[in-house]
């Protein structure tokens, strides 16, 4: 019997532009464009690349911050059927290049800040025919502008594609090895778009007005799928600098009501003083994800915001979908049942979570084991990678790497990743537990706790902690006081180290490895080898 074809997901941009043709659509700076501008736009990109070439199936890379071509680039990839392959804009220009040459990239798109990417994409894709320029070209060069103002007026047709036809590289953020493109489709994300709409901003129309505060090219980009979807505007920020007063200046400006970002950007938005200074009273959903929360940090948020906070958690692989954790279940008092301290959701409508041993196994309620999950929301495997394919997929789950447990109303509480588990003295000690009480401390700001190699306990926790301005200095025996009595003592980091700043990765999660190999090369721990 043959499956039925499914929708091109570009129908969520070209049902809105029908019905709300006039209504602003995405706004940067003082520009603003409507649904039927951006329509008309992506209409004319998807003639141009044609005419260069371009066919169903084909992948087009993109290295571009945050502006008009990377948003409407997406929906002419999906609208041609081809597979859209943005990269984080951070990324240096040989990481470029393995992207392009891992996913088989025809074309580039890419502004001239970038250049050196660009050449660096030249030498290692001898895939790529086209090189096209999101501002001024270099001689000879194709210039995207000048393609989309030629071909405006035009009306090609929509390509018609299968459930698992890709139209997302997403790319990880390879902490172990070369990152792994995670192949998103049509049919997948049909069900996520769906399913974030009712978890993560229900009721979202026309009237609302989003905000993107980090690249299109992963998480916010997905989020932005969604606003398309209802009709909602999307405000881009001006450059690609994070400057909370100006957040907050747009949010009251613009009555911004839902945005997407992670907890460190949390962090920084609550703590600077201009969270005080403007009318956020439009903000209903700050949605969170991409690393757990702490609950300093949560209380403080709840306490400027209100219960604006949506909690997810979920993996690329799976475009968020796993838990939510939403607005009704945040609470800034410790002793509000509806605080749920600790957890990071319910499973997401449609989506089984399960925690299973090593023979995946399903362990009894409050087990720890590996965060696993099956259902719509499960990416098509990795381009070209059929080994890690089917590790991630074995036994028919996804295995997220995750360690946690679920309570007995099947909420999740993740316990940490498998990699950042260590063992000192026999025991499993996960490092969050630590990090969690240290945050608690008023003169801890951010702190990072990983083990390292011990001759007598086979591993001990180090934690790096980063003083909070204008609090009283904190010193290692406050902190080691602090803990007695707050945590196990097998639990304790043995060591502590006091830094200005923890390195970030470009979406503004602590990483750890980076924050290890600080540690040996500023001599602050000595290597030891397993014997």
């Amino acid at each position: 019997m043959n499956a039925a074809q499914t929708c091109n997901l570009a129908r969520l941009l070209s049902h809105t532009a029908r019905l709300w043709p006039d209504r602003t659509a995405l706004i940067q700076g003082e520009q603003r464009w409507t649904w039927a501008q951006i329509d008309a736009r992506v209409d004319a990109l998807v003639a141009a690349l044609r005419s260069l070439g371009l066919k169903k199936g084909d992948r087009i890379l993109l290295q571009s911050r945050n502006n008009l071509a990377m948003f409407e680039s997406g929906w002419a990839a999906f609208r041609m059927g081809c597979v859209w392959v943005p990269t984080n804009f951070r990324l240096a220009p040989s990481e470029v290049a393995y992207l392009a040459a891992s996913s088989g990239a025809s074309v580039m798109l890419v502004e001239p800040l970038f250049a050196g990417h660009a050449e660096a994409v030249r030498a290692a894709s001898p895939a790529l025919a086209q090189v096209v320029w999101i501002g001024d070209p270099p001689a000879g060069g194709l210039c995207y502008a000048a393609l989309v103002q030629q071909h405006l007026g035009a009306a090609p047709a929509e390509a018609t594609v299968s459930h698992d036809d890709p139209l997302w590289f997403f790319y990880t953020s390879g902490t172990t090895g070369k990152p792994k493109a995670a192949v998103l489709t049509h049919g997948q994300m049909a069900f996520v778009v769906t399913n974030h709409l009712a978890d993560l901003i229900p009721g979202t129309t026309e009237q609302d007005v989003s905000i993107a505060l980090a690249p299109l090219s992963h998480g916010a980009g997905i989020h932005a799928l969604l606003n398309v979807a209802r009709g909602a505007a999307t405000v881009l920020l001006p450059s690609e600098k994070m400057d909370p007063a100006l957040v907050w200046q747009l949010v009251e400006r613009y009555r911004i009501s839902n945005l997407f970002t992670v907890p460190t950007i949390v962090k920084m938005l609550v703590e600077h003083p201009a969270v005080d200074q403007h009318d956020h009273s439009s903000l209903r959903f700050m949605v969170y994800a991409g690393a757990p929360m702490y609950r300093a940090d949560q209380r403080l948020a709840l306490q400027k915001l209100g219960l604006v906070l949506v909690q997810y958690f979920g993996l690329g692989e799976v475009t968020g979908c796993i838990t939510v954790l939403p607005a009704r279940m945040h609470s800034a008092d410790d002793a509000d049942p509806a605080a749920h301290i600790g957890a990071c959701g319910l499973p997401r409508t449609g989506m089984e979570v399960a925690v299973l041993d090593e023979q995946m196994n399903a362990l009894a309620v409050g087990e720890v084991g590996e965060i696993c999950v099956r259902g719509p929301a499960v990416f098509a495997g990795y381009h070209d990678n059929p080994d890690a394919t089917a590790r991630a997929l074995r036994g028919g789950w996804f295995h997220t790497g995750d360690l946690g447990r679920l309570d007995a109303r099947g909420l999740l509480f993740i316990t940490g990743r498998e990699s950042d588990m260590y063992i000192s003295g026999g025991s499993n000690v996960y490092p969050r537990e630590a990090e969690e009480v240290l945050l608690g401390h008023p003169g801890v700001a951010e702190v990072a706790v990983l083990g390292v190699l011990d001759r007598q306990w086979g591993e001990i926790g180090v934690a790096v902690v980063v003083r909070r301005i204008g609090a009283e200095p904190v010193v290692a025996e406050s902190l080691l006081a602090y803990l007695d009595g707050r945590l196990a003592r097998y639990r304790w980091p043995r060591q502590i180290f006091f830094w200005d700043s923890l390195p970030k990765s470009g979406y503004g999660k602590i990483t750890k490895n980076e924050v290890r190999a600080l540690l040996f090369e500023r001599g602050d721990v000595q290597r030891v080898t397993a014997d």
